[in-house]
């Protein structure tokens, strides 16, 4: 695909028929019924939307591809363990088209990419291998042994490894990753930039260094049991819908939750639960008890002033703050303490944007309890300042003793559903020595200590023609990363890329000199090798290990599994060099997992532990207050407040998904829970903005931004006014990427800044 077909597909002239609607006050119920059977229907074979639908999610079934969100340990639903856009994902993974060698042979790569991301995601699922030739417009057939053969070839032409990227999606599982991450060492580098790196890496890097785990610290059974929960940052109905059952739970224990987000979302107001016939009924259940309209990037200003205020009633009253387990469990508390008297309340509550009585509405929930679970997601972690505002959280938390005791504690909620135990078993361009010390025991070969290539890093080295093999195990690289077009240009520099996956995506088409497509199996596809058929696992966002099994024929003969695939290619390209014996892996799963349990703390006894119906807890050290931080401690920190400073007319920029999407897969045109209909390229804004800048209703318009010099463009969006705070305003990403620079990202996590960018809207 050349450039300029790259900028035409991301500014399409033509709109479909924009319709809005008041946005709804309820969420789920008979709508999310409707819209799950009707992608079912649509898109998948009925025999086999209702086998899917008998054993998603549940135990002895397999794992849905889509979020993170942790099942029940005991009982799980008989109506279906999953959500609305759980079944548009195995809707999108289970079509019933299948494309291959015809299909590439009647399209052109500048064909498919002029398509929208929906219609190349609806293209069909991927049947065979295909390769395009340099210089060649179509990709053509080829054979798994000459593309295993290609990929060798590349990889070993390489002046250094450190040329070669590995990129990995979060829906890889467990054994794929550890055996993808054992070749990528062994073959000499660790340039494994993964999907982590541009949304959760600032929760890693905050955690890490407050609490010694960068993982949550709770359980599902913790949210039934707190007195309140803070869902910050976070859209749970459209991201991870079953959320809403565990707080509808917690609401009905007593609990209290507080909403905090630039916009108000549905799922937070009211939820029906279409797995209750009486909810359905009566109309489900309030949400959020306090509703907190904060403006974009303005968290740490609004837990300052929360921080502030439980300040002011500890020094008068006393009580407030857990005194015991600041002393005994925490360090930096007087720093922390002396740091904080420095900022003033009202200068807080103004850059927050939430008003001062709403304020005082939370700190009096927060005043009345030391049983808070925090939970969030991008939201909080891409702005520059991301790392400050889950370590602000963590502060909250600290002062009131509400870690380590059920119902309290952490909560970042994973967007991909094994992105989380990806990074457990090794997928880190820095991992820790502890862990590469084991490699090297266990299989013989040192492992380069050198750190590798993240996303953003990985971007510039391909930009800078200094990576030239782009490999990619699952997801869709240039939808998901930053500066839409400076990434476009720096796959093109590569010689070679590849991508593993089940169905066709916008990266397919933005290739080096050479490309290959390799298709795999999804989840719910049964996986036979020659020790039988196989099971994998896959780690939720509790830290809960479980098991994950096909139940569905293959939907071609000609896929391969992601194990097999990595195996293939491991063997291929090591050849002599090799100390493992790669395709023994390939052939039975279990000696994986085996050498999992050596390698990787917390997974004793593996194989028999994944035999247990629910699957086990890993190791959480911040769940027994038992701190691995270099104090020994959970460390209070010193945030800054951001200094945005707007020029008049501009704007701070959020992307967001719409309800019709998960991460960059578009399901459908429609955001349902925001009243928008048929379109993606809009950009919601203030009222009054939109009266001073003298702008309309579905007025089309360009948006630009500037950083560092380096102005970006996305053309043609229509306006559409909503409730969102002043001089601020939402778009949807991929379509809005290209305004996101490279460069502007999470201080020491390097998270894309892609919810805060500042940005002019143009008149056309």
């Amino acid at each position: 695909m050349s450039l300029s077909a790259i900028e035409k597909a991301n500014t399409p002239e033509d709109f479909n028929e924009l319709k809005t609607k008041t946005p709804p006050t309820n969420s789920v119920g008979f709508g999310a019924i409707k819209s799950a059977v009707q992608q079912a229907s649509k898109y998948m074979n009925a025999v086999e939307a209702f086998k899917v639908s008998l054993k998603i999610n549940q135990k002895g079934g397999f794992d849905c591809p889509g979020c993170a969100w942790p099942d029940p340990d005991d009982d799980r639903s008989v109506f279906g363990e999953y959500c609305e856009n759980g079944m548009k994902a195995m809707a999108e993974e289970v079509q019933k088209k299948i494309i291959g060698s015809d299909f590439f042979a009647q399209h052109s790569v500048d064909e498919l990419a002029a398509m929208t991301d929906f219609e190349i995601g609806k293209s069909g699922r991927l049947g065979s291998p295909m390769f395009l030739a340099e210089g060649a417009t179509h990709y053509q057939s080829i054979s798994w042994e000459e593309a295993y053969a290609k990929v060798g070839k590349h990889l070993n032409n390489l002046n250094t490894p450190d040329e070669a990227v590995f990129y990995t999606s979060g829906r890889t599982t467990n054994e794929a990753a550890f055996l993808y991450q054992l070749f990528v060492r062994e073959y000499g580098t660790a340039n494994l930039p993964d999907c982590s790196n541009m949304c959760h890496e600032a929760s890693g890097k905050a955690l890490s260094e407050t609490l010694g785990i960068g993982k949550g610290s709770v359980t599902l059974d913790d949210l039934y049991k707190a007195e309140l929960v803070i869902v910050i940052g976070q859209n749970p109905a459209t991201n991870h819908p079953r959320m809403l059952t565990a707080l509808e739970k917690c609401k009905k224990n007593g609990g209290k939750i507080v909403a905090i987000n630039p916009l108000p979302e549905a799922g937070l107001i009211k939820f029906t639960n279409p797995q209750s016939p009486y909810k359905m009924l009566t109309g489900g259940t309030k949400m959020a008890d306090v509703f907190a309209p904060v403006t974009i990037n303005g968290d740490v200003a609004l837990f300052k002033a929360i921080l502030l205020q439980l300040l002011q009633k500890e020094e008068t009253e006393g009580n407030i703050f857990d005194k015991e387990f600041i002393k005994d469990h925490t360090s930096g508390y007087d720093a922390f303490i002396l740091d904080l008297k420095t900022y003033d309340f009202n200068e807080c509550v103004a850059l927050s944007g939430v008003s001062e009585e709403i304020i005082q509405q939370i700190v009096s929930l927060v005043l009345s309890t030391d049983k808070i679970i925090i939970c969030w997601a991008m939201g909080l972690t891409q702005h520059q300042n991301a790392v400050d505002n889950i370590r602000e959280i963590v502060n909250l938390l600290l002062l009131k003793g509400s870690i380590g005791k059920e119902g309290a504690g952490t909560c970042p909620v994973r967007g991909h559903s094994n992105v989380q135990g990806d990074r457990t078993v090794g997928i880190w361009e820095s991992a820790p020595q502890a862990f590469l010390d084991k490699i090297e025991n266990k299989y013989g070969f040192k492992p380069t200590t050198k750190h590798g290539y993240s996303v953003i890093e990985a971007i510039e080295g391909m930009y800078k023609k200094e990576a030239k093999v782009f490999f990619g195990l699952g997801g869709n690289f240039l939808s998901a990363a930053p500066d839409t077009n400076y990434t476009a240009e720096a796959l093109s520099n590569c010689n070679l890329t590849v991508h593993v996956s089940t169905k066709l995506n916008r990266s397919h088409l933005v290739t080096g000199k050479e490309a290959l497509i390799l298709p795999c199996l999804g989840r719910a596809e049964k996986d036979y090798q020659k020790s039988g058929e196989q099971i994998q696992s896959v780690e939720n966002s509790m830290g809960v290990v479980s098991s994950t099994k096909g139940i569905l024929d293959p939907c071609s003969e000609d896929l391969k599994s992601e194990v097999s695939v990595v195996c293939n290619i491991a063997y291929e390209t090591l050849k002599n060099r090799t100390k493992i014996n790669w395709l023994s892996y390939a052939d039975d799963y279990s000696l994986v997992r085996d050498d999992i349990e050596e390698v990787v703390n917390g997974f004793d006894n593996y194989n028999s532990k994944l035999k247990q119906p629910a699957g086990f807890y890993l190791p959480n050290g911040a769940r027994v207050r038992d701190f691995k931080t270099n104090t020994g401690k959970a460390n209070f920190s010193l945030n800054k407040l951001p200094n945005w400073k707007l020029k008049e007319g501009e704007l701070v920029m959020m992307t967001i998904r719409s309800h019709d999407q998960f991460n960059t897969t578009i399901y459908g045109l429609d955001d349902r829970y925001r009243g928008i209909f048929n379109e993606r390229r809009i950009i919601m804004m203030n009222r009054d903005d939109m009266l001073a800048q003298n702008l309309e209703e579905q007025q089309i318009v360009n948006l630009q931004s500037v950083f560092n010099g380096v102005t970006r463009k996305a053309n043609n969006f229509k306006v559409i006014g909503y409730d969102i705070p002043k001089n601020c305003c939402a778009t949807y990403f991929p379509e809005t990427n290209v305004l996101v620079p490279l460069d502007s990202y999470a201080h020491t996590a390097k998270t894309p800044s892609s919810k805060s960018i500042v940005i002019s809207v143009i008149k056309k």
